[in-house]
């Protein structure tokens, strides 16, 4: 027990201290994890790597891949068929037989040759899509293909793990480390009787399979709304959770029991249930020891790493990573071009994607179970592994670099003549111009709507309204559409940065043009202000009024009053919006500004005192 304690206590010690530092260095959680177990293993020795400990931590890979198909509607994915099958699948099987053909050239046996090429077509979900999301890229071209070909992959986990076996070398006896030899322990025996196919005919193997595979079906489909609704009548939340974890323990036991793996089963479970009512308890009662597991996962992977081996050979382990990342960026680099991903979204898929994933550790380590790849071969992999994850930010830094180098290039390109003059100028048609554009064209008035995003406008067009390509920065497209002459100009772009400096300029052209801009946040607010805009409207401080007025209707107040502190609050913000743009210094930190402090403080309490007093006059009224 305190053996166990102690490896428990250093374990969660290692993931509290380095995750929080990866995840804040933008390396992402799963990094975190290694290094965590790198410093606690081969680093500083506290513990050693444990082939029961990894088993069980293993099991978090199971929840994962039973999230992942809660998550995968049959709907959904039959919409994705053609970028999962195309493109996704383009890339699994280019990448896997590329590398399969690498390693044959470097020595190896085809077998480990093309268990090699499965771990190695496989990139890091983990980080790739957490990255994306925190660049807020997950939605342009290149995100969405990145995570189409994640998503295959993810599935080709499940294949790959069925089919390893196949290629198993099977060790009747094993050599001792006194050079002794040791045959398979009762344990092993035991645990090997437990099957339902053992002894049995292939016919007979056959049926047994597919009437587990098919009971697991029909249940999901059919008994488990019945057992949620029973479970849910019982009024105890911990049931929930008993029951989800039995689901993935028992499959998982389940196909163990027929010589499958299990997260095969697991994963079918998941999508014949991810049209149930009750698919969102499932997943938020997994989800913690999912974490939880597959950080202990990719600890005691991250400790099981061998520095040694490394620093034997610190050349060859990085050739290799860096060899990968080149091989894997050439095929998806190719494949963008196929699929006619613009330039950007090209650069994207092909560094968001090259490097090796955590899936690779589980793959390496099945292959390790089967006796396919010997340790040596199986510790250079995991290095390879997560040397090339190591690696990720920097590709990320790089996309960034080439990001604006693209940008760049794409603002010389010849800009639409601008054919129309209005009286309101709409810089920017994305989510805030559209509304605009719309209201103020129904109401009858004419706009000429101004973008730098060619496939926005293109979109645009084919809805039936007129708009132009360029950049509204540049002096003679705002000429062209008529700032000389225009009564208003609308500043709506994504970009904040240009948003200040279109209105910067503009204030400069007309100081009569009143200019509306769409600001960021507060911050964006004041340079706004002192760029010159008449009017400025935050992107989130509408809707959060209404949202807060709601509130206040919920919990007592009357429409009436919930209307009085919003029109309150809306008109005490606007006046101090103007005193607090005054005392704003663009270049001292507003947490370090004391009179900005100061006066910000002061202002708070004046609102309290301004709603309780319309609140108290208007029930006054009332009485």
């Amino acid at each position: 027990m305190t053996g166990f304690l102690y490896q428990a206590s250093v374990y969660l010690l290692a993931a509290v201290i380095a995750v929080p530092i990866a995840a804040r260095l933008g390396l992402g959680s799963v990094l975190g994890y290694l290094m965590a177990g790198i410093a606690i293993g081969p680093g500083l020795g506290l513990v050693h790597a444990d082939a029961d400990l990894l088993h069980f931590a293993e099991f978090g890979v199971v929840m994962m891949l039973f999230i992942i198909g809660l998550e995968l509607e049959p709907k959904a994915l039959w919409g994705m068929r053609h970028r999962l099958i195309g493109l996704g699948g383009s890339q699994v099987l280019l990448t896997m037989f590329a590398v399969m053909a690498a390693a044959m050239a470097m020595g190896l046996d085809w077998a480990p040759a093309l268990a090699c090429g499965m771990v190695f077509s496989l990139s890091s979900t983990a980080i790739v899509l957490q990255t994306l999301s925190e660049k807020g890229l997950m939605q342009s071209s290149g995100g969405r293909s990145a995570f189409s070909v994640l998503l295959t992959q993810d599935i080709a986990v499940i294949p790959m793990l069925v089919v390893l076996p196949l290629f198993a070398i099977p060790v009747m006896a094993q050599l001792s480390p006194d050079g002794s030899i040791s045959l398979p322990s009762p344990e092993a025996d035991a645990h090997h009787a437990m099957s339902l196919v053992d002894g049995l005919p292939g016919w007979a193997v056959a049926l047994v399979t597919l009437g587990v595979i098919a009971s697991i079906i029909v249940a999901g489909i059919y008994g488990a709304r019945p057992l949620f609704r029973h479970i849910n009548a019982a009024r105890l939340p911990e049931m929930f959770t008993a029951i989800a974890l039995l689901i993935v323990a028992g499959i998982a036991f389940l196909m163990e029991l027929i010589g499958l793996s299990p997260a095969l089963g697991t994963f079918l479970a998941g999508v014949v249930l991810a049209n149930s009512e009750f698919r969102h308890q499932l997943e938020s009662d997994i989800e913690p020891f999912k974490g939880l597991l597959l950080g202990l996962f990719f600890i005691t992977v991250g400790a099981g790493i061998d520095l040694g081996a490394f620093m034997a050979e610190p050349f060859t382990i990085l050739s290799l990573a860096l060899g990968l990342i080149l091989l894997k960026g050439v095929i998806l680099y190719g494949l963008a071009r196929v699929f006619k991903l613009r330039k950007r979204g090209r650069m994207l898929f092909t560094l968001s994607l090259a490097q090796a994933g955590e899936f690779g550790f589980v793959l390496i380590s099945f292959a390790l179970q089967l006796n396919i790849f010997t340790q040596g071969l199986g510790q250079r992999l995991l290095l390879v592994v997560a040397l090339s994850m190591l690696i990720t930010p920097l590709l990320f830094i790089l996309f960034d670099w080439l990001s604006s180098r693209i940008e760049e290039a794409r603002e010389q390109r010849p800009a639409d003549k601008v054919e129309a003059e209005g009286p309101i100028i709409i810089a920017g048609i994305g989510r805030f111009g559209q509304i605009v554009n719309r209201l103020v064209q129904s109401s009858g008035y004419r706009t000429v709507v101004i973008d730098h995003d060619m496939q926005t406008i293109e979109l645009m067009r084919r809805f039936g309204f007129k708009g132009f390509f360029g950049d509204p920065t540049r002096p003679e497209l705002l000429h062209a559409a008529g700032i000389k002459d225009a009564k208003v100009l609308v500043a709506g772009l994504d970009d904040p940065k240009a948003t200040t400096k279109l209105v910067r300029f503009a204030r400069r052209m007309r100081e009569d043009v009143f200019i509306i801009a769409r600001a960021r946040d507060r911050t964006h607010v004041y340079e706004l202000y002192q760029a010159g805009a008449n009017k400025i409207v935050r992107e989130m401080f509408d809707s959060s009024l209404r949202a807060g007025r709601y509130v206040l209707e919920e919990v007592g107040m009357t429409e009436y009053e919930a209307a009085l502190a919003q029109q309150t609050f809306y008109h005490h913000d606007r006046e101090t919006i103007r005193e607090l743009a005054a005392l704003w210094d663009p270049n001292l930190p507003s947490g370090e500004n004391e009179a900005y402090i100061e006066r910000a403080r002061e202002l708070e309490k004046e609102l309290e005192t301004a709603l309780y007093t319309a609140l108290s006059e208007s029930r006054n009224d009332a009485a």
